[in-house]
């Protein structure tokens, strides 16, 4: 029963059965028997072993505990949660002083209030039966009451906390079985799906409910289903939708109607999602709602009634009239600040699409605003930038709906606000420097042996320690700190009288840019999006071949096509700003959608300094402190055309500075010269990782010196240049919310990072890198100096898409 494999136990406890007369031991057996039956579906031959056993004579009174503790669990199991409480409270107060059964009944209750939302009194009740039975010396059991604890932790929000219980309580038990090892996997697997990670998380619940179906068990195999329905409710309706219905067959089958009922509600909401919102859907929500309040389901029913008041919503903006809401009006769902913040952000999602829908665009803004204050102060927990841009897609819905009611409003004030929050989904949180951690060091350490040249891969070990340091660096305590975003009347007037910021929008199919100076605002509308995503599809990989050493006559025909590629977007994203803009500097921030764009090298922006900044207000608040290029350090890594050369040449312009080259170029090397530097300059070969943006690399001379690596150091350059191609790509989390080799350093506290989005040619780069330099080193603003040495795009020269990002 331990390990999993119920129906192996049924046999011997029916031989045990008849193999006895003594009425206390047959109790005892019986009520063995009857968890057996009831994890089988037979919950009726369960209820009646517990009856039998109750009527046997003589039963002692931890027996009669142990009897009510079993059959408050098939109360549970039933689906009346709040009906089993009354049963575990006899059962507790009978078992007295029995640490092994009164910890079991710990154990269930805290799983039954874990149910019932009351994650104060789940957490006393995991807490109390873990050290009642790690005390009898039942570690397997600990185990398990652990695992539950680390699951309140998940449901409260502390995800580091949850890994760190789950993880600690999977050593015991995933090795006893395949079906304990499903249910680690399992909750695990949810965690991770509340961190951002959907596929990973989606790929581990679909394969625990596998593990459970394959061995009949219905019941386990519906959790897993609905765990990820829930999960993917708001990102895949459609697949919520087919998995919530299994998941309710399967419950039907296992003899688990209420929970069938909790199924069938998530499967409803996706059909809601999904636009199928007719009268019968909502009536059938109301009765649903009803159904789950019966069984004190108060947040699954109040989440079904927020569902069904977004399809009135939508409803009447299309114009189909109103319909019948009965009670699922608003004015019946009041989840207070106790509810959990899924339930919190989409009552403010809902509220705001109402009030959107009835024309209170204000207010719908408010309900926006109040709804991402409670996502920041629980993102502002978590130190890892992986773990703050994860979870930010909690927030995306909010910010996307905020955004398309700016663009709408015709007000630049809104615009410019919602452009700043959207982009700001976890930059907002005050970023600090994390503690240096031995056992990230010596992850990294074995990983850069790996993929060094010669290296003997492991993929197995591979995927084990970057699944380990990416989890350490999520313990990592955050600030609690949340910056406000700047207002447009605050950037104006910071604005100097030589620099524009242009903000470019991507919403309700629309892209805007509001450019911003001193003197004025301007709204330009630059037309629809498609237009936009047809012209910057393929564009990173033609600067690649662009980049490329080619015969002559083949090099002129791909850059002139580049080059009229490049004309064709200006034409859209820069020509109609020009005159808003002036001859003034320019600051950007795009959206996500036009991360990838090397906008040096559009016409127009060509010979104009330009940063992107990840926001106004971070671009601002870099700006407080005078820039520090006093010391510069240069690495050349390994198989780098005219590497060396380029860091010697561009050396000679500084006065104060170091030089790593060929073997002296190691991870350990950079590391210290970065912390000793106001400039670091490296020519690596480089790699975006798409997966995972902190694993993305510079190969140095034994491996990879990871994003995970600069999160490590104690001080950061002021200004970074990275003469490798692709780490000035991003990968774009969720919105506008980017993540990369940038954003790392950006994040660790460096004032801005030079860097491609896509390959470089390494003459070309020599020869702009050392012009860069010769101005950096006299003082020049880093814009300033890349604007003065990138040359535009022309069929003789190859393109050199460097970027100031900061």
């Amino acid at each position: 029963m331990q390990a999993g494999r119920v129906a192996a136990a049924r046999e011997p406890l029916r031989q045990a059965r008849a193999r006895t007369d003594d009425q206390a031991f047959l109790g005892s057996i019986e009520a063995s028997l009857a968890y057996v039956e009831a994890e089988l579906g037979d919950r009726v031959e369960a209820m009646r072993l517990c009856e039998q056993a109750l009527g046997r004579p003589g039963l002692g009174q931890v027996t009669r505990g142990t009897i009510h503790g079993q059959r408050a669990l098939l109360v549970m199991l039933a689906g009346d949660t709040a009906g089993a409480l009354p049963e575990f409270a006899t059962a507790i107060e009978l078992l007295g002083d029995s640490p092994v059964v009164r910890g079991r009944a710990h154990v269930n209750r805290g799983n039954a209030y874990l149910q019932l939302g009351d994650l104060r009194r789940a957490r006393t009740d995991f807490t109390e039966g873990a050290a009642l039975l790690a005390g009898a010396g039942l570690g397997v059991e600990a185990a398990m009451a652990e695992h539950n604890l680390g699951y309140t932790r998940l449901l409260a929000g502390d995800l580091v906390g949850a890994l760190r219980d789950m993880d600690r309580a999977r050593a015991v038990l995933a090795p006893l079985s395949a079906v304990a090892q499903a249910t680690c996997d399992q909750d695990r697997a949810e965690v991770l799906l509340a961190a951002g990670l959907v596929e990973e998380g989606t790929a581990a619940l679909a394969a625990s409910a596998r593990a459970y179906g394959s061995r009949r068990l219905r019941r386990r195999e519906a959790e897993a289903e609905l765990a990820l329905a829930r999960a993917r409710l708001d990102d895949a309706p459609a697949l919520a939708r087919t998995t919530a219905r299994s998941a309710s067959r399967h419950f039907g089958a296992a003899g688990a109607d209420a929970m069938a009922t909790r199924a069938r509600a998530v499967a409803l909401a996706a059909d809601l999602e999904l636009g199928r919102s007719g009268p019968r859907s909502i009536e059938a929500a109301e009765q649903l709602a009803v159904e789950l309040d019966r069984q004190d389901m108060r947040w699954p029913a109040t989440m079904l009634r927020l569902h069904a008041t977004a399809a009135l919503a939508r409803r009447r903006s299309a114009g189909a009239g109103p319909v019948r809401a009965g009670p699922l009006h608003l004015r019946h769902v009041r989840p207070g600040p106790s509810a959990p913040l899924v339930v919190r952000l989409l009552d403010r999602d809902v509220r705001a699409e109402v009030a959107a829908a009835t024309g209170r665009h204000s207010t719908a803004l408010q309900h926006l605003r109040a709804g991402l204050s409670d996502l920041h102060a629980w993102q502002s927990s978590f130190g890892s930038l992986d773990l703050q841009t994860g979870v930010s897609g909690r927030g995306l819905r909010l910010a996307a709906r905020g955004l398309a009611l700016a663009v709408g409003s015709a007000a630049p004030e809104v615009l410019f606000e919602w452009s700043e929050r959207a982009r700001m989904l976890a930059s907002r949180v005050q970023p600090v420097r994390a503690p240096e951690d031995e056992q990230i060091v010596a992850d990294l350490t074995e990983l850069r042996a790996m993929a060094a040249e010669g290296g003997r891969r492991d993929p197995e070990r591979e995927a084990e320690l970057r699944q380990r340091v990416r989890e350490r660096a999520w313990q990592h305590r955050g600030s609690g700190e949340v910056a406000d975003p700047l207002s447009l009347d605050g950037l104006r007037s910071a604005l100097p009288e030589d620099t524009a910021l242009a903000a470019y929008v991507v919403a309700a199919g629309r892209v805007v840019a509001l450019v911003v100076t001193a003197g004025e605002v301007t709204w330009v509308d630059l037309g629809v999006r498609a237009r936009v995503d047809a012209l910057l599809g393929g564009l990173l990989p033609d600067l690649d071949v662009a980049a490329a050493d080619l015969p002559d006559v083949m090099a002129g025909f791909v850059r002139a096509e580049l080059a009229d590629r490049l004309a064709s977007i200006a034409s859209v994203l820069v020509d109609p700003v020009l005159t808003a803009v002036g001859d003034r500097s320019v600051v950007l921030t795009p959206s996500g959608v036009l991360a990838g764009v090397p906008w040096t090298l559009l016409p127009g922006f060509t010979g104009r300094p330009v940063t992107v900044a990840q926001s106004a207000t971070s671009w601002l608040s870099r700006r407080t402190t005078p820039l520090r290029s006093a010391t510069a350090g240069f690495v050349a890594g390994p198989r780098v055309a005219r590497a060396e050369e380029e860091v010697t040449a561009a050396a000679k312009e500084w006065d104060d500075t170091r030089v790593l080259a060929g073997g002296d170029a190691t991870c350990a090397a950079v590391s210290a010269l970065a912390e000793t530097v106001d400039v670091l300059h490296v020519a690596a070969h480089g790699r975006h990782s798409s997966e995972n943006a902190m694993f993305s690399g510079l190969q140095l001379a034994d491996g990879p010196w990871f994003g995970y690596d600069i999160d490590q150091l104690r001080r950061v350059p002021d200004v970074v240049l990275l003469s490798a191609c692709e780490v000035g790509r991003s990968t774009v989390r969720w919105g506008d919310e980017l993540i990369g080799m940038t954003t790392a350093w950006l994040h660790a506290g460096a004032r801005c990072v030079i860097a491609s989005p896509a390959a470089v040619n390494d003459a070309a780069a020599y020869d702009v890198l050392v012009a860069v330099h010769q101005q950096l080193a006299s003082g020049a603003d880093p814009a300033v100096a890349l604007a003065a040495a990138v040359p535009a795009v022309s069929s003789g020269i190859a393109p050199v898409p460097l970027v100031c990002f900061g």
